[in-house]
């Protein structure tokens, strides 16, 4: 196995604030990119693609060779049977982002099912739509849409009650575009989960000279500053 890819590095990522978040001219920014950009450049990686995607295609992009590492994204034992992870480099709780109105009673996945009539959205495949139907909410109360964009428009709208991800995310999004009428919520006692970046199975080698370079950074002086700028906590760096 090569130590590192042949063809070019290419990032995939998402418009989800703070992680990462395309800007003009076609650049990418976030905390994932800042973090990838600092473990690349310490491999001897000056450049690399960054490339927009949709949660739908993230894994099969990896799998089929579309790009090289992923932005990071929660550990399941569904996931690591189709790609390889990285060490972990963040442990968040999910959260809801409810209309402001209804912040006070939808204080959860188990406030949502026994309420008996909110919907809940989820971008499609991602490990809420299974915290939600684990908590009881019925399949028929669940809806489910490509982006971050699509859930918060259905929440804004009154088409969804509630729009379940990583709380960290509902913050990044209302920090770009804030909205009086909208509220974030933590997801009831809902744990921290463990996230890293994706790895093609395939690419093992290359997977662990960037794990080696990552764990010089986790932890660090630069590292915590750097996260602390968009808004991550202590707590959430400890894994």
């Amino acid at each position: 196995m090569a130590s590192s890819p042949s063809d070019p590095i290419v990032f995939a990522y998402l418009d989800e604030p703070p992680f990462c978040f395309p800007r003009e001219g076609g650049t990418a920014a976030g905390s994932d990119v800042e973090l990838v950009t600092a473990v690349l450049n310490a491999l001897g990686i000056a450049s690399f693609e960054t490339r927009l995607t949709s949660f739908a295609e993230l894994l099969p992009g990896l799998v089929d060779g579309r790009w090289t590492i992923t932005t990071p994204l929660f550990i399941s034992q569904e996931r690591l049977e189709r790609v390889d992870f990285s060490l972990p480099v963040w442990a968040l709780a999910d959260g809801l982002m409810t209309r402001q109105a209804d912040s006070a009673h939808l204080t959860g996945y188990d406030a949502l099912a026994r309420d008996g009539r909110s919907r809940l959205v989820v971008v499609s495949d991602q490990v809420q739509e299974q915290t939600g139907l684990k908590a009881g909410i019925p399949d028929d109360r669940i809806l489910r849409v490509a982006t971050q964009e699509d859930a918060v428009d259905l929440v804004r709208s009154g088409r969804a009650d509630a729009y379940a991800s990583v709380a960290m995310a509902h913050r990044g999004y209302l920090a770009l575009h804030p909205d009086p009428k909208l509220a974030v919520v933590t997801a009831g006692a809902a744990m921290p989960a463990r996230g890293a970046f994706a790895f093609a199975k395939s690419a093992a080698g290359f997977r662990r000279r960037f794990d080696e370079a990552l764990g010089s950074q986790l932890g660090s002086a630069w590292h915590r500053s750097m996260m602390a700028r968009y808004g991550f906590s202590p707590d959430d760096l400890t894994l």
